[in-house]
């Protein structure tokens, strides 16, 4: 019985020991640090940068009112949201004749493409830097030591700024040609209702494109806090240390030719 517990008691304990060890494996003091707390901005922002923008949903609408009195308003509601394929989403627009009622219309425009590369990113961008803080905060020593992880850090590092920067700016675009094409007002100039004389259109709902925009500026706060970090990430590379030794090297050289030069003409 004794056994069998102690063999129960140490495969209970033996999974803490692991977390335990790992815990306590982790250097938190590498986070005050320049280079351990801009990357866990980078991972906060990214978060709320594919965050805010892959969960975005809003709708627009309009008013239709026939002048015919056998027919009432008819209110258009249409909800949109990512990927922002807009010319998949329908809605149905009354007609004012007594031979049918409706007629099934589609929004304009295809924006899925700088939308879904701006999420795809932001969420590459979290795993990387997640991999990278655990490679920091427990491995520091092969990211001192192999000058391989500083190399690849800072090639990823430069990679992904210049991602941010067409994203953002991408994306920033992409989300004026939804606001125009989802615009209460573009509703109404594509129904064929609304150019003729029976019937009278107005605008309804207006989209509220509050967590869009600030998806944008998401983004652009993660080009400059990757564009930041490239210098942090430089320094941790041999090509830094190359451009010291280089100018420590000569240094010495300028002053003992400056020193020969005065006892040759003394």
């Amino acid at each position: 019985m004794s056994s069998t517990e102690s063999s129960g008691h140490t495969a209970d304990k033996s999974p803490r020991q692991q977390v335990d060890r790992l815990l306590v494996g982790l250097r938190w003091r590498r986070l005050e640090e320049p280079l351990g707390f801009i990357k866990v901005l980078q991972w906060l922002f990214a978060i709320f940068a594919f965050g805010s923008c892959g969960s975005y949903s809003g709708e627009t609408g309009a008013m239709v009112r026939c002048n015919n009195e056998a027919k009432d308003v008819s209110s258009i509601i249409v909800s949109f949201g990512y990927p922002f394929r807009l010319h998949r989403i329908q809605y149905e627009m009354p007609l004012c004749d007594d031979d049918s009622t409706s007629k099934t219309m589609h929004l304009m425009g295809d924006f899925s493409a700088p939308a879904e590369f701006f999420v795809t990113l932001g969420i590459f961008s979290f795993f990387y830097t997640m991999a990278a803080l655990v490679l920091y905060l427990r491995f520091h020593n092969l990211y001192t030591e192999n000058k391989r992880f500083p190399l690849v850090d800072f090639c990823v590092t430069v990679s992904f700024t210049f991602f941010w920067l067409v994203a953002a700016a991408a994306w920033g675009k992409g989300l004026t040609d939804v606001k125009g094409a989802t615009r209460p007002s573009s509703l109404t100039a594509a129904m064929s209702v609304c150019h003729g004389e029976d019937a009278v259109c107005s605008a309804g709902a207006t989209p509220s494109m509050g967590l869009a925009n600030i998806s944008v500026l998401f983004g652009f706060i993660n080009f400059f806090l990757w564009a930041g970090n490239c210098w942090f990430v430089f320094k941790e590379t041999p090509w830094h240390g190359q451009s010291q030794g280089q100018d420590q090297g000569q240094g010495p050289s300028q002053e003992s030719a400056a020193e020969q030069g005065a006892v040759e003409k003394q």
